[in-house]
């Protein structure tokens, strides 16, 4: 049985463009709820699914904890139930995206025991439907946040 249910959401406003996440972290049997959220002036959709999910993470103050994630993002929960992810770490993460993201990621994964659950988005499920409002909430936010990796490899590709 897992401790906490975590519910993460992206969005990103033009892939590139403003971008954001939403998180709703909540503890089983205890009532305890709480939601994260956070926008960024240049990103993209990818990228917030999975800071969304190591936010969450993150927010957790002990290690060792069960954790279900419940996400809409076939890019994060693929990645991770199929393996691949420890595949590109394997090999640097070569021709890979995100993988400042991703090694964040690994870091505070590898705390906890994290099982992930993928969702269908838009389908009616209350607690994606609220992180998909705080996500897009978040991107259209006036006083958005730096993605200075995202930002700063893009500057260098153009």
């Amino acid at each position: 049985m897992h401790q906490i249910h975590l519910y993460t959401d992206g969005a990103a406003k033009g892939n590139p463009g403003n971008g954001g996440y939403g998180v709703v972290l909540e503890q089983v049997g205890t009532g305890y709820r709480k939601e994260f959220y956070e926008g960024f002036r240049m990103t993209t959709n990818n990228r917030m699914e999975l800071l969304a999910v190591i936010v969450g993470l993150e927010k957790l103050k002990q290690s060792g904890i069960s954790v279900l994630v419940v996400s809409d993002s076939k890019y994060v929960v693929d990645a991770v139930q199929k393996g691949w992810v420890f595949s590109w770490e394997k090999k640097g993460f070569q021709g890979k995206k995100n993988p400042d993201l991703w090694l964040r990621f690994l870091k505070i994964y590898r705390k906890h025991k994290v099982d992930f659950q993928w969702v269908k988005g838009h389908n009616h499920h209350p607690q994606n439907e609220r992180c998909d409002q705080l996500a897009v909430m978040a991107s259209m936010q006036s006083d958005l946040s730096v993605d200075a990796c995202y930002e700063q490899l893009r500057d260098t590709l153009l």
